[in-house]
């Protein structure tokens, strides 16, 4: 350790500074640092947006635009530096250069007290907003290729958040203090081992184990196909609506994401109210499935379950459930049902979170063009494509919420994982057929041909969804940012049937997964003919809790008949003898 006899007698001796307090040479070396930063950050904006535009005039136009970008980042610059000094001078800081909404990222009160701290804090978020103003100046894009560039400039900008960087998040300075380093050797033993996994840790994944503590509502594999499982679950009441339940859930995730822990549980808050529920459990891909198509899951999944149900039961129709790409097979299963003459095999359709028409898809439409397409072929083996990619490319939409976050409270923090059901589920990633998804992400997507007449067939049978006259219950969330709300009601454009929305409160998951004993959330109806969104809005009733006991009211008011929970009403014991329990080996796979 140096001492004052040690030093240079030439060397600039710093100022004495309290502590906390930056002294001149450390002033003068971030004044520096953070101006270069700055400057480097604009400059990359501005070539960016120079490459984008195409003719003079459009160039000369962005390069104004720019400008004038530059102009007001150094004058709010000017300002946070004049705040830097005014705390340093024990003042109360003018207001700051770039107000913005509550950021979790920089809780700390570091971020806001010591003044370098702020300082790398609002430079930083000028830089953001900055680069975004600039990504939103660049002329000659369509509105999609906007919203590419958009994305990719915030995708950069979160990953270089200081909150990332061990040597200027506050929080991590002082845990490395605390820890004299071992929480960065425990964060880079953890970064290995999920780079040799393949995938990035949200959770204890320890805590969980499918069949005991999670997907455990009790059930028997009734039927099993080279493609699902069909699971029914035992009835809790005594005598149970006449017409039973199928649930479709995604085969992009396990279906469990609807039987978490029992208070969290859809499918025992269903039977408990009297319903017959049958779910199918899609196998994950494997090389068998390498020439599995849309036809398959519509024809040989969702039509042949319902018709195994009926069959079991002796009935003539079901409810039918579909949760997000499940909703828009089912949508396209209805069509094929009606133009071969058979909808009356479906007494009601229920969506959550599905889409039929993807001209406003939202932000995971981004990832679908040529380019992205041809990424899948790449990636593709044996005729599947690995679900980890799928998940990667998920956890992109929200890189703060799904990625960063646990960069920093994983890797650098070194806090322990807490244990959560719906982050183990979200890990829990299944294989997809390259085949399906391929077409799908050209047709469905891209082309938007499932809501052209005629334009998509099924086993050879063209389909109109206009033609679809099932009752049909659309659930939505305000929040959704994989099924957008404004996306999802264009269901109610596209049938021709008795249909009710019902925007629920939170997102893609939280607006589906949410229990009425918990009392979470809200959802709005609206009883009157609303022709848009905004008109339902403006219209809409406000119900605080879930929106599950108005669904099941709706299933009562459409089929009220209850029979004995009785005979084939209990798993195993009808014509289909029991294969297994619940919840099978197909949710088991990788």
């Amino acid at each position: 350790m140096l001492t004052d006899k040690d030093r240079d007698p030439s060397a600039p001796v710093a100022e004495e500074a309290s502590p906390g307090t930056p002294s001149l040479e450390q002033l003068q070396h971030w004044t520096r640092l953070l101006g270069q930063t700055q400057q480097m950050l604009l400059e990359r904006g501005a070539t960016l947006a120079s490459e984008r535009t195409t003719g003079a005039e459009s160039f000369n136009s962005a390069l104004d635009k720019i400008v004038q970008i530059q102009v007001e980042s150094g004058r709010k610059g000017f300002e946070m530096w004049q705040g830097m000094f005014a705390q340093l001078a024990g003042n109360s800081p003018p207001a700051e250069a770039v107000p913005l909404p509550r950021d979790k990222r920089f809780a700390d009160p570091q971020w806001h007290e010591n003044p370098v701290y702020s300082l790398i804090r609002q430079t930083y978020l000028l830089a953001c907003e900055a680069l975004m103003q600039i990504a939103d100046s660049v002329d000659g894009l369509d509105v999609r290729a906007k919203e590419k560039l958009r994305f990719a400039m915030r995708t950069v900008l979160d990953a270089a958040s200081p909150t990332n960087f061990p040597m200027i998040n506050p929080q991590v300075v002082q845990r490395t203090l605390e820890t004299n380093g071992e929480n960065l050797l425990t964060g880079l033993e953890r970064m290995l081992g999920d780079l040799e996994r393949g995938q990035l840790s949200q959770t204890d994944v320890k805590a969980f184990r499918v069949g005991d503590n999670i997907a455990v509502t009790p059930g028997k594999v009734v039927a099993e196909t080279p493609l699902y499982q069909l699971i029914q679950y035992s009835p809790t009441t005594e005598s149970v609506f006449e017409t039973p339940l199928v649930i479709f859930p995604p085969w992009i995730n396990r279906f469990y994401i609807l039987d978490l822990a029992p208070e969290k549980s859809f499918v025992k808050w269903a039977v408990d109210q009297g319903l017959t529920v049958f779910m199918v459990s899609w196998k994950s891909a494997d090389a068998s499935m390498a020439d599995t198509v849309w036809d398959d899951y519509i024809v040989r999944g969702q039509v042949q379950a319902i018709d195994t149900v009926r069959d079991l039961l002796d009935v003539e129709s079901v409810h039918t459930v579909g949760y997000c790409v499940a909703g828009t097979t089912l949508a396209a299963t209805l069509a094929w049902l009606t133009a071969r003459g058979r909808q009356d095999i479906v007494k009601s359709a229920t969506f959550f979170t599905a889409q039929v028409d993807f001209t406003e898809a939202g932000e995971v439409a981004l990832f679908v063009d040529d380019q992205q397409i041809d990424l899948v072929n790449q990636l593709t083996t044996d005729g599947y494509l690995d679900g980890r990619y799928l998940a990667a490319t998920f956890n992109l939409l929200r890189g703060n919420d799904l990625i960063w976050s646990y960069v920093v409270n994983n890797y650098l923090m070194a806090d322990d994982y807490a244990p959560f059901d719906l982050l183990y589920w979200n890990g829990d990633t299944t294989n997809l057929p390259a085949k399906w998804l391929r077409a799908y992400l050209e047709d469905i997507y891209r082309d938007n041909r499932l809501v052209e007449p005629g334009s998509l067939s099924i086993d050879g049978t063209p389909i109109d969804l206009g033609k679809v006259t099932v009752p049909s219950y659309i659930q939505a969330g305000i929040d959704d940012h994989i099924a957008p709300a404004q996306s999802v009601w264009k269901l109610m454009r596209h049938f021709s049937g008795p249909r009710r929305f019902v925007l629920a409160g939170s997102g893609h998951i939280a607006g589906v997964v949410n229990p009425p004993a918990k009392q979470k959330y809200q959802y709005w109806t609206c009883e009157g003919s609303p022709a848009t969104l905004e008109e339902f809005r403006a219209g809409a009733m406000e119900t605080k809790g879930s929106w599950w006991p108005d669904w099941v009211l709706w299933l009562d008011l459409l089929a009220p008949a209850k029979v004995p929970a009785k005979k084939a009403r209990r798993p195993g014991k009808g014509k289909l003898p029991a294969i297994e329990d619940a919840p099978g080996r197909y949710v088991m796979t990788h």
